[in-house]
């Protein structure tokens, strides 16, 4: 399984827990759910609270197993690809593009500042404006959203960055640094990081 080595997987199982849900099963006719994905960074264990954050909010429930295939695992941490049973979370209230994480560490946001990057024209690059509508892909979420270009700059070309107000349809787990995909048009457009949120 692929993922950070030595240093880099020390520093980041120190850090508080977090794992993008990419796929979610239920179980035993609903009453249970595991979520699969790769850990980003810090430590999980059983029995640990950990929050589901997505765009209705959080829901904290503990954590009743942990498999890395074929096993069933105490504990696991960054750059681990696991399955991890939530005892207490309705099987309507996780979906993929949601995060787990160390509970009060993280919070869903619909608005942020990013600086963004077009790719080139040949790329697959092309012009964004203010009130252009975006897909936004980061971690395993996506999610629509209208750009607004900061400092009076009416258009951004292909090859060329900016820096932009974003407001999405619906809230993600966003944290600064983060970074994302953007689509445009139907196509991959460029990329971008997180430099700002609210309060």
């Amino acid at each position: 399984m692929g993922g950070p080595t030595g240093r880099a997987v020390a520093d980041s199982a120190e850090e508080p827990f977090l794992m993008a849900v990419e796929d979610v099963f239920r179980l035993q006719q609903g009453r249970a759910v595991m979520v699969t994905g790769r850990i980003e960074r810090g430590l999980v264990r059983r029995g640990d609270l950990v929050e589901v954050v997505g765009p209705d909010g959080t829901v904290t429930t503990p954590v009743g197993g942990i498999e890395r295939r074929p096993v069933r695992i105490g504990a696991a941490t960054a750059g681990m690809n696991v399955g991890v049973l939530l005892d207490g979370a309705a099987a309507d209230a996780v979906e993929r593009g949601q995060v787990l994480a160390t509970p009060g560490s993280i919070r869903a946001r619909a608005c942020f500042t990013a600086d963004i990057t077009l790719m080139s024209e040949a790329q697959g690059g092309v012009d964004v404006a203010s009130g252009d509508r975006l897909q936004f892909h980061t971690r395993a979420a996506a999610a629509w959203g209208t750009v607004t270009l900061a400092g009076g700059t009416d258009i951004v070309r292909p090859s060329h960055g900016a820096e932009v107000e974003v407001v999405l349809d619906e809230a993600v787990a966003l944290e600064v640094g983060q970074s994302f995909a953007v689509r445009a048009r139907g196509r991959a457009a460029g990329s971008g990081t997180v430099i700002r949120l609210p309060r």
